[in-house]
């Protein structure tokens, strides 16, 4: 065991001194702490001591402990990348992208008039962009101050950095969209799961709220399962959080293409900060994040912002809203409509073979399927050209499920992909030996 040499051994300095031991990577992931005796004896210092400075490392996800085995440092998160390794031949439905052949095409005047900036003193939020912004938040009942982002992760991860600190409870969906949990685990935040029905999250009975520093919930469209937020859940969540302090960030990512109302936001007394992007719509490259609140959170997201990136590249701002306005809402329509029809006709001929899905009455880009082995389920559906996406990342709960993206489905392909996930199930069922 490396001896700890401390000159004051208070519980922060020993805190500190293992944590630089971790980073140095002399005490590598998994490896076994001492005993909390074991290092009081060492350094000769009560053993209330060792427990605090343990306790400090637990909270900010530095370490971890487990009953009578011990603690020991935790494993890595590995970096998530967005796109997914798809084997060749098989039709992709893992990797949650949307259906590229929706996009609008890059007109040869898109740019007529643009002029590239050079002055560094330009930075800021587009002018024309954010009044087409504004009008759009407020036909969709959001009256509050906006800013522009990169990304509904960036607006999430920054405003869990104003508030929380590490070791802080944070409520999540569950399942939830992975991403998020992988920033939770990289911010040293506690994520307390929010189990997931067809109205919405349920809120978790024996949580004491006053102890919670954040909430996040899908207004519509959740990742992964599509369930929309049904009035009555929406006012639980109101009357629950308006007794609390908790900052509630709620990611309304397919906004613009819902067919499901937005119950709003007036009922909440407590402080949010809304979100959406236009990735959904425009693709990955035309994304820009906006980001609304009806407290002080904005104000220090965008002075914290202005110390770094600044602004968003006006270019991708005047591409966006030249895009957005191209498109018009008959435009939008249409995109919606056609991920409806996918996911209602895949849906409708799963319950053809008896099929259940969770979220049956939602939307967005996503299928999500509870399934005995997930394992199996996905080696099946690759043996009859699927490539599906395993459900253990998104569920803090590690319920066995597979999520399926309908993005690169055609209607046709419906009937055919429902018989294959019927007959994987049912093959599911049984062991294999």
């Amino acid at each position: 065991m490396t001896q700890l040499n401390i000159k004051d051994p208070t519980a922060v300095n020993i805190a500190r001194a293992i944590e630089q031991l971790i980073r140095d990577q002399i005490w590598p992931p998994g490896y076994r702490l001492p005993t909390v005796r074991v290092l009081a004896d060492q350094l000769r210092v009560n053993p209330n001591t060792v427990s605090s400075a343990y306790k400090q490392l637990r909270d900010a996800a530095i370490i971890e402990t487990d009953g009578r085995r011990g603690s020991f440092v935790c494993e890595q998160t590995p970096v998530l990348h967005s796109e997914t390794a798809i084997p060749p031949g098989l039709t992709d439905l893992a990797s949650g992208n949307i259906d590229r052949r929706l996009l609008p095409e890059l007109s040869s005047d898109l740019l007529d008039g643009y002029q590239l900036s050079t002055d560094v003193g330009s930075y800021g939020d587009d002018p024309e962009l954010m009044v087409f912004i504004q009008n759009w938040l407020q036909q969709n009942g959001i009256h509050a101050d906006a800013m522009l982002l990169s990304s509904s992760l960036d607006i999430i991860e920054r405003a869990l950095m104003q508030r929380c600190r590490p070791g802080s409870k944070v409520v999540v969906e569950s399942p939830c969209w992975f991403p998020l949990l992988t920033l939770l685990n990289q911010l040293r935040l506690e994520a307390v799961p929010a189990e997931m029905d067809d109205e919405g999250a349920v809120i978790p009975a024996k949580l004491d709220f006053d102890s919670v520093s954040a909430v996040i919930l899908t207004a519509r469209a959740h990742s992964p399962t599509g369930v929309c937020y049904s009035r009555n859940r929406w006012y639980k969540w109101q009357q629950l959080l308006s007794k609390h302090n908790a900052l509630l960030i709620i990611d309304d990512h397919w906004a613009a293409l819902s067919h499901h109302p937005f119950h709003g936001m007036d009922g909440f007394a407590n402080e949010w900060l809304y979100s959406t992007s236009t990735s959904k719509f425009l693709g990955t490259d035309a994304r820009i994040a906006i980001a609304a609140s009806n407290g002080p959170i904005l104000q220090s997201m965008k002075k914290r912002f202005s110390l770094g990136p600044r602004w968003i590249s006006k270019l991708l701002q005047h591409i966006t809203l030249k895009l957005w306005q191209e498109l018009s809402p008959n435009g939008l329509e249409a995109i919606a409509q056609s991920y409806h029809e996918k996911r209602a006709l895949l849906i409708a001929c799963l319950k053809q073979h008896g099929i259940q899905v969770p979220g049956s009455t939602g939307e967005g880009p996503h299928i999500w399927l509870p399934v005995p082995s997930e394992a199996q389920a996905i080696q099946f559906m690759a043996a009859k050209g699927w490539a599906v996406q395993s459900g253990t990342p998104f569920n803090l709960g590690k319920q066995a499920a597979i999520r399926i993206t309908i993005s690169n489905l055609n209607p046709e392909d419906c009937p055919r992909l429902a018989s294959d996930i019927a007959q994987t199930l049912s093959v599911n069922r049984h062991s294999l030996y």
